[in-house]
């Protein structure tokens, strides 16, 4: 079993050199090759999470080379989660891709990249999720960043260069904070193995320790987005197509929470920034969740939304006990599948109405009850309305706030309360606004098509949606003539609007909403999941033994 603990890496590794090389040669062939090893990572890591509940930790050591000379990679029951929650959502992104039809500007360039792409990504959350040294947590964090800069500036309009520029520029800032701490790691105790490092760190002065702590969770913090760290987001996520924003918000910033939560459980016991972790929790579910109610554009609502709502697990990460770390840990994963769930929403909305400004958008309920139902359901999820998952979450959390009984922990639990009313208010208001309320004068006809700028194609080869954007100051709508496309300006942008959404969008999305519900569901057996798998981050002990055979 032990041996199946690479293949989640590997696979979608080997799988980018063949997407490489057929390219667009055999482009149904290449779709076919992701989503058949998307899959194969998924049951992989259902396998993965079972064997790790039922028999303990797993580990491999990369050319059999011992700590703290080899690459260990490690599948426990918490990484076991995130991977099979990660490969899941993965693995519905790439559908709904396939049919908003992400890859047709692929014929204008010479490699077909988004495949490739988003293959590599995959491997470096897979690899995030399994590393048992620094050192690899470091490359998983370098592919993830490859990976992302060329997703997000996919197309090269300008917004997308500057999203994906301020995003690299905050990426590469982290990127050498995190060698700073893993050089100063490896300098005071001889390793960067995560299991030699919970029997060494606790030898050392104690201002050396909360040094590299601080710095950790400083990089962890940005990867997260947890304010005040956070600025960069809102900026760089909205501009980016539909999919690759819904994987990101979904999934990229938990693996900063994943790393915030190894570490402080396995390497840094006894919660010494526990306060400071609780202060930048309240912080960020009110700022978060007050940007949100600011904003009258959809994508940089939920932007926010995820910013605030970050602060959750925080909370469960400050308080550390076993309870906290439970809700966390149901909370990371109800929030990956109900965020990456709104932004693919946020992209169908934008297909039907043509922009995802509130104030340009309404009637959609009369016109798209599907579309309605879609965003409902994981709206009344993130506002945490019982019996949803994201009500069992919290709920878990606030109960160990009130358990632990101290002052932070009772002001968490009133701002996790109040967050959790403004998350309704602001779901709400986005019901009323785009979908409850008539239409307003001067909407997008359906079947506009809004062409960027700089592309001189002919739009008769337009893909089913080409590359998504949002904000639609001065666009000039123009009704498509029967069978043809006709172009207008949306500021370097270009939105394809449908009456009909495509089949496997409306499906990739309901598919996110079923796995939401579904931890609704079985929400006894994942809440005492979740709990063997923080009782088993207390105690470290199967880790370590696990790593080091000893």
């Amino acid at each position: 079993m032990n041996a199946l603990v690479p293949l989640p890496v590997l696979l979608p590794l080997c799988a980018t050199g063949l997407s490489l090389a057929f390219g667009i040669r055999l482009a149904r062939f290449q779709r076919f090759i992701s989503v058949a090893v998307l899959t194969a990572v998924l049951a992989l890591s259902v396998i993965l999470m079972v064997a790790a509940d039922r028999q303990g930790p797993l580990s491999v050591h990369l050319g059999d080379f011992a700590p703290p000379l080899g690459i260990t990679l490690v599948a426990d029951r918490l990484s076991g989660l995130m991977l099979t929650v990660s490969s899941a959502v993965t693995l519905c992104v790439l559908v709904y891709s396939l049919g908003q039809g992400m890859t047709d500007r692929d014929k204008e360039t010479p490699l077909a990249v988004f495949h490739p792409a988003y293959l590599i990504l995959v491997s470096g959350v897979s690899c995030t999720f399994l590393a048992g040294d620094l050192v690899n947590l470091y490359v998983g964090f370098e592919i993830m960043l490859v990976a992302s800069f060329v997703l997000l500036t996919l197309g090269g309009t300008g917004p997308r260069m500057r999203a994906g520029s301020t995003y690299v520029i905050i990426s590469l800032f982290s990127s050498m904070l995190f060698l700073t701490a893993i050089a100063m790691t490896y300098a005071a105790t001889g390793t960067a193995n995560f299991a030699q490092l919970a029997t060494r760190l606790a030898d050392l002065p104690l201002g050396v320790q909360t040094l590299i702590q601080a710095m950790l969770l400083t990089v962890f913090a940005i990867k997260a987005a947890v304010f005040p760290l956070a600025a960069w987001l809102p900026d760089s996520y909205p501009t980016a197509p539909a999919p690759v924003t819904a994987v990101f918000a979904g999934l990229l910033t938990k693996v900063g929470v994943y790393c915030m939560l190894r570490t402080e459980t396995l390497l840094f016991p006894g919660n010494r920034l526990g306060d400071l972790l609780m202060a930048v929790a309240l912080a960020s579910m009110v700022i978060g969740i007050l940007g949100a109610v600011a904003q009258t554009d959809l994508k940089r609502l939920l932007s926010f939304t995820l910013i605030s709502h970050i602060g959750y697990m925080v909370f469960g990460i400050g308080l550390a006990t076993r309870e906290a770390y439970g809700g966390a840990i149901v909370y990371v994963a109800h929030h990956i599948t109900v965020q990456t769930t709104l932004f693919l929403v946020a992209g169908l909305i934008e297909r039907r109405g043509g922009t995802t400004e509130l104030t340009r958008l309404g009637g959609l309920a009369r016109a798209a009850p599907m579309l309605a139902l879609l965003f409902f359901v994981p709206a009344m999820n993130l506002a945490g309305i019982p019996p949803l998952s994201g009500f069992i979450g919290k709920l878990g959390l606030m109960r160990a706030g009130v358990a632990d009984g101290g002052a932070w922990a009772w002001v968490l639990v009133a701002g996790s309360a109040a967050t959790s009313l403004l998350t309704l208010y602001v779901v709400a208001k986005v019901w009323n606004l785009a979908f409850w309320r008539a239409a307003p004068p001067g909407q997008a006809a359906t079947g506009t098509v809004l062409e960027s700028g700089d592309d001189s194609d002919d739009d008769s080869d337009a893909g089913p949606d080409d590359i998504p954007g949002t904000g639609d100051e001065g666009i000039a709508p123009a009704r498509r003539p029967e069978g043809r496309a006709v172009a207008a300006t949306l500021h370097e942008r270009a939105v394809t609007t449908t009456s009909r959404l495509p089949h496997p969008m409306v499906a990739a999305t309901a598919a996110t909403i079923l796995f939401a519900l579904a931890f609704t569901v079985f929400a006894a057996p994942l809440t005492a999941y979740t709990d063997r798998a923080a009782a088993e981050l207390i105690q470290r002990t199967p880790y370590i033994l696990e790593v080091l055979g000893r």
